[in-house]
């Protein structure tokens, strides 16, 4: 039996795949052949009599169709690809509400809205996809009997959408590449998936129906009962020994958009070679259908709860390197917003369980994947997180905390001496928690002159330079990756398989003093990682940022800094007192749609042929491409290869570019650093860096809007 997306065998029977298969149909009706069985490898459906109609209800407004797609090629009004992504689509299923949005938009001579639903199909990248799931034009059949301007019955119709289409697509191309990777690795159990989702629209539909394909392909899929954060699912995957994971979410996305990030055994996001290999599977999918096992095959569906939470929670508590310290500051109070995501599940009972004060921002928890009180469900923007700072205010709270919808990114304010909420952003949240972890390991004496040498620091490329420096006064190496947790996720697995054969058999069983001890004598320590995005992690036992993990590290810091008597923000400035004031800014350039889309590789592409020589008036002293390959870090390892141009300026100010992987925007990185001789000086080279970071931007700005013009 095939199956649909929507779980229909009709007329995903009636109008299959290639077409020769529908002129196959037509032959069997029109010249009587038998009314069941098979022919030309089609498997024909049982035909009532007035079969011969039906054919030609289906056909007669398919060739209506072809003839206005083709008319509006002709005309210049539809690209060539979107009218080949159409028909591929219309062409692979019979799912009325595809062709009745295509007719529709097709009616109201929506171009635009067209080529960018069709225009080219959701890449399965690296990570897995990322897309709209709400059109910007919401047709009539997608919208169905749910109110306008509330979320659509139906997601997005289109190849480059997050739809039912394109996520029984991946979960089919995850169970053929996890088959045949336990094939070639020798392996006879069955595999098996963990599935968690966020609280976007249409999330809980989209990880329901992968956990049913996976099922009826022959998998076991883990499923979480509700919505529940991506680090929880990358610590699922380890924790029951599964093939790979999937998580429904699009992270601080707007609410349009949703996602499908795939894990692969070790809980990490897919690397090399898993990576390709995935992608090729998806790109031999020609539609949503495919064949149902027999039930004697069929993998279960297992549902995750508040038990497994228990589990999770349990190991996050050993992140606290000094609870004799939070149990001495019982009156630091935090306030804590989900942002109507998931963080609130573990993040919150964690805090009061050890014993923190916890004020939660009633009016953001709950679960909404249309964020109604914010205009992004970003932490890192100050308005995601007002109302949190405004219940601070009333409370006098010394702490906010926001998490995205997905919980791997967290955003703080802390409260300054003059008694204001001040905002820190991603590079000083992650400078504080790598100093901080320093030291307090230093104090307990788990880092040692002894063993410094064997402790990490983790990092981005684009992320701050302090943390570099920290690092190396202390005697640790500082590994820099590409942008994307997965890569620091992929260095934590090297670590791992560099235990001996005995300890890595039985790794994800040990407490973590115990996989501590081991790695200090066999391997390297994870002290802390973490990407200027607001991502941080600091420990081994989740492969991905962890804004759970976070919010519990950054409360203990809070902690320290008033046991000292000190704000966090004082804290920050001994430390740029001691290593230099380090400043970074990031900005970006939308260009959305199709024609966005090609501005953005034209624009990455121009900084690699034509360079500049000088920037905002200092010369560029070294131009570095990494999409040609071949560079390595300081283990000697091979980066991949990636579409980012760093410039070095004999001033010291560095830049970055790079498209985004997951929204259609340009990024660009700006770093700079000044020497601080006292604390009465900070305030001046604040002042200087932050100034000529702005003048950087305006320069860039400028540049880009003539290499695209």
């Amino acid at each position: 039996m095939s199956r649909s997306s929507s779980g229909s065998t009709e007329l995903a029977e009636v109008l299959p795949k290639p077409w020769f298969q529908v002129v196959s149909l037509a032959i069997c009706v029109l010249f009587s052949l038998p009314q069941s069985g098979s022919w030309a490898g089609l498997s024909l459906p049982v035909w009532k009599p007035a079969g011969l109609e039906l054919l030609i209800r289906i056909l007669k407004p398919m060739s209506d169709l072809q003839k206005t797609i083709q008319q509006a090629v002709d005309d210049g009004s539809l690209l060539q690809s979107s009218a080949d992504n159409m028909l591929q689509l219309l062409g692979s299923t019979g799912n009325p509400i595809y062709r009745s949005s295509v007719a529709e938009l097709l009616a109201a001579q929506a171009w635009a809205e067209l080529n960018d639903r069709f225009f080219k199909t959701l890449a399965f990248g690296t990570g897995g996809l990322r897309g709209r799931s709400i059109g910007r034009v919401v047709t009539g059949a997608e919208q169905g009997a749910h109110n306008a301007g509330c979320c659509p019955e139906n997601p997005c119709v289109g190849t480059n959408a997050m739809n039912f289409y394109n996520v029984s697509k991946a979960t089919q191309a995850l169970v053929t590449y996890l088959k045949a990777h336990l094939a070639k690795s020798a392996v006879s159990e069955r595999a098996s998936l963990c599935i968690a989702h966020d609280t976007r629209y249409f999330s809980r539909q989209f990880a329901e129906l992968a956990a049913r394909v996976a099922s009826e392909l022959g998998c076991n899929a883990f499923l979480f009962e509700s919505p529940r954060s991506t680090p929880e699912l990358s610590f699922a995957v380890r924790h029951t020994g599964s093939t790979a994971g999937i998580v429904i979410t699009a992270s601080h996305n707007p609410p349009h958009d949703n996602g499908y990030k795939v894990y692969f055994a070790d809980g990490a996001q897919i690397v090399e070679p898993h990576a390709t290999g995935i992608i090729q599977c998806f790109q031999e999918i020609a539609g949503e259908t495919y064949d149902v096992l027999p039930a004697t095959e069929q993998g279960k569906v297992i549902s995750l709860g508040a038990d497994f939470d228990e589990i999770y929670k349990t190991r996050l508590r050993t992140l606290l390197l000094r609870p004799e310290l939070v149990s001495a500051e019982k009156d630091l109070k935090i306030v804590f917003t989900p942002i109507h995501g998931t963080g609130a599940v573990i993040s919150v009972p964690v805090l009061r369980e050890i014993g923190f004060d916890v004020i939660t921002v009633d009016q953001q928890m709950e679960p909404n994947g249309g964020f109604p009180t914010v205009k992004s469900p970003n932490p890192e923007n100050a308005e995601a997180l007002a109302q949190g700072m405004e219940l601070a205010d009333r409370t006098g709270a010394d702490l906010v905390v926001g998490t995205d919808p997905d919980c791997d990114r967290m955003g703080v304010a802390v409260r300054n001496r003059a008694g204001e909420l001040v905002l820190l952003t991603g590079n000083q949240i992650g400078s504080l928690l790598a100093y901080y972890r320093i030291q307090a390991y230093r104090a307990n004496g788990v880092l040692t002159d002894a063993n410094k040498d064997r402790c990490v620091i983790i990092k981005t490329l684009v992320t701050t330079d302090l943390q570099k420096a920290i690092a190396s006064k202390e005697g640790l190496r500082c590994v820099e990756t590409l942008t994307g947790f997965k890569y620091i996720g992929e260095k934590l697995g090297k670590y791992e398989n560099a235990l001996p054969e005995a300890i890595r058999q039985r790794y994800r069983s040990l407490t973590e003093e115990e996989t501590r001890r081991a790695r200090l004598e066999h391997a390297s320590f994870f002290v802390f990682g973490g990407e200027e995005s607001y991502g941080y992690s600091g420990a081994d036992f989740v492969r991905d940022k962890d804004a759970n993990a976070a919010t519990l590290m950054f409360a203990e810091v809070c902690a320290y800094a008033k046991s000292l008597n000190k704000t966090v923000d004082e804290f920050l400035d001994d430390i740029y007192c001691e290593h230099g004031y380090y400043l970074e800014k990031g900005n970006s350039l939308v260009f959305e749609g199709a024609a966005g889309s090609e501005k953005i590789r034209r624009l990455a592409e121009s900084y690699k042929a034509s360079p500049p020589k000088e920037i905002d008036g200092s010369a560029v002293t070294e131009v570095v491409d990494f999409s040609e390959g071949g560079i390595r870090d300081v283990e000697g390892d091979v980066l991949p290869k990636e579409k980012m141009t760093m410039f070095n300026l004999a001033d010291g100010r560095r830049i970055a570019v790079r498209p985004s992987g997951t929204e259609p925007k340009i990024k660009f990185y700006l770093f700079g650093r000044r020497s601080v001789d006292s604390r009465e000086t900070l305030a001046t080279r604040k002042t200087e860096l932050d100034q000529a970071l702005k003048r950087l931007w305006e320069w860039l700005h400028a540049d880009a809007e003539r290499r695209v013009a």
